[in-house]
């Protein structure tokens, strides 16, 4: 005999689970952005094929898992560039950026200016505190 209900509640177990699972994903790249991360790190770490993963974040998320690490890097870097004096390529190292030049291209597109014209249309240097306590600069 066939029970539909069943498959049903099998088949929204198996959407929670791999909810949960893309959540730790993403949690994970919110925590570790400064580290050097791929997707096939992530993918393995998950226990899902990479493929798979990139497919299913980007149904859940609206991007790939490498999008959304470099947003969260861009979005690190803004503040950075807003609230200290640390240079670019300081910031870019800080925030796991591949390259200064490679990190700057990626902010512009994300934000719409280079890190430097970000950095002036933020206000005078003056008003910067110092780099938030615990920050280490990538090596």
């Amino acid at each position: 005999m066939c029970y539909p209900a069943w498959g049903q509640a099998l088949a929204a177990a198996q959407r929670l689970h791999d909810l949960a699972r893309l959540r730790r994903v993403r949690d994970r790249i919110d925590r570790e952005y400064a580290r050097p991360l791929d997707v096939q790190a992530l993918a393995r770490d998950a226990g899902t094929p990479a493929g798979q993963l990139s497919h299913r974040f980007r149904q859940a998320y609206g991007k790939s898992p490498y999008a959304y690490l470099m947003d969260r890097r861009v979005e690190r870097a803004a503040a950075l560039l807003r609230l200290t004096h640390l240079s670019v390529p300081e910031i870019s190292a800080a925030v796991g950026g591949p390259s200064p030049a490679a990190f700057g291209t990626r902010f512009t597109e994300l934000v719409g200016m280079p890190p430097a014209a970000y950095r002036q249309a933020a206000g005078p240097v003056g008003n910067r505190e110092a780099p938030p306590a615990g920050l280490t600069l990538a090596s």
